[in-house]
């Protein structure tokens, strides 16, 4: 079984969180509602209540423990707010080793390179510790802002989605990418 990370950036601790994070997570949905909507699914009014915070950090951490995903918050060094998050989602073992990667980061943080600071330890992490062969990561045409990011990193477009998820309660296209582990 992988240890649960912590990992830092000059700017952020990283790590799964717990119950005691609970308002920190919610204080991070209530202000970014209007910011995530466009790129999320529809959310209803529970979403955003501490109850279901709660909720989510338990079965964040199970899926963690279970080597399912590796729903990460990105505090600030003092961990006072969460100013965003990333995913190592639907991790797939035995010959295919590989996950998704999904990301938001907090509205006030956008455009400061945040999102890539965390993501180069996040990533990091993934091919080392958790051994993964191929991270994929996929992304609405319109996101202009994830495009460039992954490419930054050398995400390479694997192909292209019809109605691929359901967004702000629409199917919408997304390309799709992944990383190769380097060597691999």
């Amino acid at each position: 079984m992988v240890a649960l990370p912590v990992l830092e950036t000059p700017r952020a601790r990283i790590r799964v969180a717990d119950v005691t994070d609970a308002s920190k997570m919610l204080r991070y949905r209530v202000q970014n509602r209007t910011h995530l909507s466009p790129w999320e699914p529809l959310r209803d009014t529970a979403h955003y209540t501490v109850e279901h915070c709660i909720q989510t950090i338990a079965q964040s951490r199970q899926n963690a423990q279970q080597d399912r995903g590796y729903p990460l918050m990105v505090f600030d060094r003092h961990e006072q707010a969460i100013l965003g998050t990333f995913t190592f989602a639907n991790i797939v073992r035995g010959a295919f080793q590989a996950c998704h990667l999904g990301y938001g980061i907090a509205a006030p943080m956008q455009g400061q390179g945040l999102m890539r600071e965390v993501l180069e330890v996040g990533i990091a992490w993934a091919f080392g510790e958790l051994r993964l062969h191929r991270i994929m990561a996929n992304y609405m045409p319109s996101n202009e802002r994830s495009a460039r990011l992954l490419a930054s990193f050398g995400f390479e477009r694997e192909g292209y989605a019809k109605r691929y998820l359901q967004i702000a309660g629409e199917w919408e296209d997304h390309v799709l990418t992944a990383l190769v582990a380097p060597g691999g």
